[in-house]
């Protein structure tokens, strides 16, 4: 009988020890997995009844949580949500989280290991959870600017200091409003986002971040950046401006904008190629500086990285595999067509590189993270990519692109009292360029003299001026009231 009991005994305690065993294994180590599992109605409960910290712009509240009388406690509001979309995301329950909302979600919600002091006092004094409050680097008076500036039009703005790299402003359209997609009827919020995937132009997608365009034009900058770098150019050296210019190894032709002669000789110093965006010059130039010299510079500046601002944002490409491009290809990379793409991100870190001496800062968009009580618990610190070009390419580069906006092709970016320095961009696509419209870009900085913002702008399609557009008359204009809100403060 002992012997029967203690085999009973053996196996109860084994039953008990794998109990508690498996008990431990699920609680400890597949709390997160379980926690974020979207079944976890209790998860959810937890989440939605915690005050979640505001995201701010200015001061102001762009994102923040009210107290509602439902089940989950708060409802996620943002105001003007479509203007701040493409930076605050969404905080959904059908949908998730994205954007900001995604990335700073921990201190939103008040989980982040930084704040295990709050949440230590919390439990200690019974007080009810809160999340910390997000404040952005975005100016509000150039983030309207830029959504006023591009109106009906699609396409994306994107303005930083050349300094740090904070962002002043992100704008994409078309877009959509965070509101619909944090409704708490999750069939409701299920139906906009299936609605927004739908869209035409798919407003979810950001025109500024997470898209990349040809840069057309643009990138005239990093072919004259290439060039000035290896030593074998000046601003003043004389290029070939051929009318016309013949790819290497093709039968194709490639004109001028609207089919004009550069110079009447046909030759052209390299700074008056750029002030007056010469096609055939920089076809010519790209394909002696060599894929190499072109891919390495493009590089330097941020083509080929992704971006944490701090969601992830699409990498530029110069050229996928630049071992294997064939002269024309280089040469057509020259002009910003081919192969390259670029964000509109990118493009306004090559302007700001330039402002800031050839200097490439990392971008970001989240300056301060404060605790409920305000007190602060992460601030970002300007951190550097690396130099992308000396000071003295930087400085001339600089001098080419006042010229730009003084006498050349971005005129309409001028103003008064300040000097700027720009560069405008034509850009084809699509599998048959003859039906489709130019997307047409601007980038600049100014004062050209102590650079305080850089500004992208492309629009698509040439905007409300179709086939008519150019990056001068459609995307300069936006640029600078963009500057223009940022300079005036």
């Amino acid at each position: 009988m002992n012997t029967t009991l203690r085999r009973l005994a053996s196996v109860v305690m084994v039953m008990f020890l794998a109990l508690m065993v498996s008990t431990t294994w699920i609680q400890f180590f597949h709390a997160d997995e379980l926690n974020s599992d979207t079944r976890n109605i209790r998860s959810i409960y937890a989440e939605y009844g915690r005050a979640r910290g505001p995201i701010v712009v200015g001061g102001e509240a762009v994102a923040l949580s009210k107290p509602v009388d439902d089940e989950f406690g708060y409802q996620r509001e943002y105001a003007d949500g479509k203007l701040y979309s493409p930076l605050t995301g969404f905080f959904s329950l059908a949908n998730g989280t994205f954007a900001i909302e995604h990335a700073e979600n921990d201190y939103l919600n008040g989980q982040a290991d930084a704040l295990w002091v709050d949440r230590l006092q919390n439990m200690l004094t019974g007080r009810d959870p809160e999340g910390s409050s997000v404040e952005l680097t975005v100016d509000p008076k150039a983030q309207q600017a830029a959504w006023d500036g591009l109106g009906d039009q699609r396409g994306a703005v994107v303005a930083l200091d050349p300094k740090t790299g904070a962002i002043l402003a992100l704008v994409s359209k078309p877009s959509y409003d965070p509101n619909d997609l944090a409704s708490h009827s999750t069939k409701e919020a299920g139906e906009a986002y299936t609605k927004l995937l739908n869209a035409d132009g798919n407003p979810l997608k950001s025109n500024a971040t997470a898209d990349a365009y040809p840069p057309g034009s643009t990138f005239k900058l990093i072919t004259t950046a290439a060039a000035l770098e290896s030593g074998d150019y000046t601003p003043d050296t004389v290029i070939d401006a051929p009318p016309s210019y013949t790819l290497t190894g093709t039968s194709t032709p490639v004109g001028n904008f609207a089919g004009t002669s550069c110079a009447s000789a046909g030759k052209m110093t390299l700074a008056d190629a750029l002030r007056i965006s010469c096609n055939t010059a920089f076809l010519g130039l790209a394909g002696d500086l060599g894929a190499d010299a072109m891919d390495e510079q493009a590089e330097k500046f941020g083509y080929g990285d992704k971006f944490q601002i701090p969601f992830s944002t699409a990498a530029s490409v110069y050229d996928q595999d630049p071992d294997s491009m064939s002269t024309a290809q280089v040469e057509l990379s020259g002009i910003g067509q081919g192969s390259v793409i670029a964000t509109p991100l990118q493009v306004a870190m090559v302007s700001a590189a330039i402002a800031n001496g050839g200097e490439v800062m990392e971008p970001y968009s989240v300056d301060t993270v404060r605790d409920p009580q305000l007190e602060v618990v992460r601030e970002t610190s300007p951190t550097s990519l690396g130099r992308a070009v000396s000071e003295k390419t930087a400085g001339q580069l600089t001098e080419m692109m006042k010229s730009v906006v003084e006498s050349g092709s971005g005129t309409s970016a001028q103003i008064s009292g300040v000097q700027v320095a720009g560069k405008t961009g034509t850009a084809q696509h699509g599998a048959d360029t003859s039906k489709t419209d130019p997307h047409v870009w601007f980038t600049g900085f100014a004062p050209a003299d102590d650079p305080q913002v850089a500004v992208a702008v492309v629009v698509e399609d040439g905007g409300d001026l179709g086939g008519q557009a150019t990056g001068g008359s459609v995307s300069a204009p936006i640029a600078k009231a963009v500057m223009e809100a940022v300079l005036n403060g």
